[in-house]
Parts: C-alpha cells; sequence; structure tokens
C-alpha cells in the first residue's frame, strides 16, 4: 500500500508578522515605483531567498535576479528589523554581498531550486526562469538568454 503524503510549500511572507510584511511591501513598492501587489511578491520572494540564503550557509553561491533585488534591499534598508529577524532565523546577521553581475540564467535556476527545495514557493516570473522566458522575449536579466 502506497501512503500519499502531501507536501505543502510555505511562502517567504509566513517568515514574518503581518504588520512587518505590509510595512515591507509599502516601502518597497514606494520606494522603487511597483504596484503594490507587485512589491508584495517582491518582498515575499525577496524573504524566502534571504532565509535560504542565510539558514543553509549557500549565501555567497546565490544572488537575487533583478526584480528580487529591491525586495532585499528593502530588508536591508530596514536596518534593526533585518539584523533582528536574521538573528532570530539563523543566529547571525546575513550581510549583503552584491554579485549581481554573475547573474544568468544557470545561477537563476539553481537559486529557484534550491528555494523551492527549501519549501517555498517561487513566482518564476520574478526570476527569468518561467517556460516562457526565452530568447528573444526574455523576462530575465543579466545574460540569462
Amino acid at each position: 500500500m502506497t501512503t500519499a503524503v502531501a507536501t505543502t510549500t510555505r511562502t517567504g511572507r509566513s517568515l514574518v508578522t503581518n504588520i512587518d510584511f505590509a510595512m515591507l511591501a509599502a516601502f518597497c513598492a514606494n520606494e522603487y515605483g511597483l504596484e503594490r501587489a507587485v512589491a508584495d511578491r517582491v518582498v515575499d520572494q525577496a524573504l524566502a531567498l534571504v532565509f535560504v540564503m542565510g539558514s543553509t550557509g549557500e549565501g555567497a553561491s546565490m544572488a537575487p535576479s533583478q526584480q528580487v533585488d529591491p525586495g532585499w534591499h528593502t530588508l536591508i534598508l530596514h536596518t534593526d528589523w533585518y539584523a533582528n529577524w536574521c538573528q532570530e532565523q539563523f543566529g547571525y546577521f546575513l550581510h549583503h554581498q552584491p554579485n549581481s553581475k554573475t547573474r544568468t540564467g544557470g545561477l537563476m535556476t539553481s537559486v529557484v531550486n534550491k528555494i523551492r527545495a527549501a519549501g517555498f514557493e517561487v513566482v518564476d516570473e520574478l526570476w527569468g526562469t518561467a517556460a516562457e522566458c526565452n530568447a528573444p522575449a526574455c523576462c530575465g536579466d543579466g545574460p540569462c538568454c
């Protein structure tokens, strides 16, 4: 007899309180000129990314997509909040070490795979990894197409 195991995915949003998420998403929308619904998705993906980076210790080999980067900047611009959140989640402060020049289709796919493997929902369109993101209509960034 085979037993089916239900797998549920979680969201980056679930890692913070509703009040904190609303504060971060509103800032992201304002600061980067995004519609609020887009900012919600960007911050959600940034939280998942940073959580995976910090909890696995693989931050040096990961990078956000161009679309998710404003979400991470939103987190780190709230320095006190971000420092406390990192301490609570990982026990240390996860530094921002920009490596956007290394963004490639392969790296974005690797990052997305790590986020999914950690049980998080992924919005492929924000990572340039959606099936319809092929040259010449690439929705990714950098040399990914």
